[in-house]
């Protein structure tokens, strides 16, 4: 039986040149919405999960269509509060070939930032459910919001909820006087499931594979996959409160061009997933959102680790094949590729 499923943290308008071209090579910019948690509550509502977010909108006609669009795929906003001066935007203008993908963020004063951790009645907006998912972003921008995310975690944990996060280290983000590992460190102490990339652990933990006293450059084409079975089993001893940790490789051969697989340590095992060779992608931003909402819908719904690894891995994978945020796929269709039906063919 499924429970229902928490996300807290911003959402953003979305503002994107057309296809490969640079910002305003034409004086065109595609509007859409997206953000960490946004995107992996409409993944998890996509897969047929029932799934909250929480967050904070100004009162204007874009909060307005921003709330409409969570809504119209099946996401629970009620708990959405309507206050602050203006929404978060960003900027992004996709990477092809050798030239890498460029995101500029506008967010600074948006109405999550400011608004007071004693705004969020976090004991009513549990009730009833049983995960609650968060990620390093939200604590990354600002004091305020940092604030808001470690009640949020101890309100879930001392609930009784399953607590997710995806450390998502935003170097462009730390900017208020404290480091990540300052803040991350007490958070993830009320977390069940971690959930990182291969710089993640080391950024915003300060937790590394060393060599001879020096920090390792995680690489997954030249660091063997063997290596991150370390790297969890250190991420696991300093937090004995995490049940598993799971982490995710990319190979960028270019901007266009990845392998993609993950690896996740259970304290009893450590399992890697199938690997892909990802061609042609469409959109790269939002894919370790669509990892981390398999990984939660794998998990709250009893498969087990491994299972959930693969499909949290074929989720994310998919993702690359989508314009937008968001993974628009259903559980479906990721079961199908799990099962290796990957070749593209038109379905009749």
């Amino acid at each position: 039986m499924s429970v229902r499923i928490v996300t807290f943290g911003e959402i953003m308008l979305r503002l994107k040149s057309p296809g490969f071209e640079r910002l305003l090579q034409s004086p065109i910019l595609e509007a859409t919405f997206g953000g960490g948690e946004a995107n992996v509550a409409v993944s998890l509502a996509q897969f047929g999960r029932e799934v909250s977010f929480v967050s904070a909108l100004p009162q204007n006609p874009i909060a307005d269509a921003c709330l409409g669009f969570l809504q119209g795929r099946g996401v629970d906003v009620k708990s959405v509060l309507r206050q602050g001066e203006r929404m978060g935007t960003y900027y992004l203008e996709a990477g092809a070939n050798q030239r890498p993908s460029l995101v500029i963020y506008d967010r600074q004063h948006s109405a999550i930032m400011n608004t007071p951790s004693e705004a969020y009645d976090w004991k009513s907006i549990f009730e009833g459910a049983g995960w609650f998912h968060i990620t390093g972003i939200t604590p990354a921008l600002s004091a305020n919001a940092a604030r808001v995310a470690l009640q949020a975690v101890e309100t879930a944990h001392a609930m009784g909820l399953k607590v997710s996060c995806d450390y998502n280290y935003r170097k462009n983000l730390w900017k208020y006087g404290k480091s990540a590992n300052e803040v991350m460190r007490d958070l993830i102490r009320f977390v069940d499931i971690g959930i990182a990339n291969e710089e993640d652990c080391q950024r915003a933990l300060d937790i590394s594979l060393d060599e001879g006293g020096q920090e390792v450059e995680l690489e997954a084409e030249r660091v063997d996959i063997v290596r991150y079975s370390e790297l969890c089993e250190k991420v696991l001893s300093a937090f004995p409160n995490l049940e598993m940790q799971a982490i995710t490789l990319r190979t960028s051969y270019s901007a266009d061009y990845n392998g993609w697989v993950a690896c996740l340590h259970d304290r009893k095992k450590f399992y890697t997933s199938r690997p892909y060779e990802i061609m042609d992608i469409v959109d790269r931003v939002g894919t370790g959102d669509a990892f981390a909402a398999g990984l939660v819908y794998g998990l709250s719904g009893g498969m087990p680790a491994e299972s959930a690894l693969e499909f949290a891995t074929a989720a994310s994978c998919l993702k690359h094949s989508i314009p937008g945020d968001m993974n628009h796929c259903t559980a479906n269709e990721v079961l199908a590729l799990v099962k290796g039906s990957g070749s593209g063919r038109i379905q009749r």
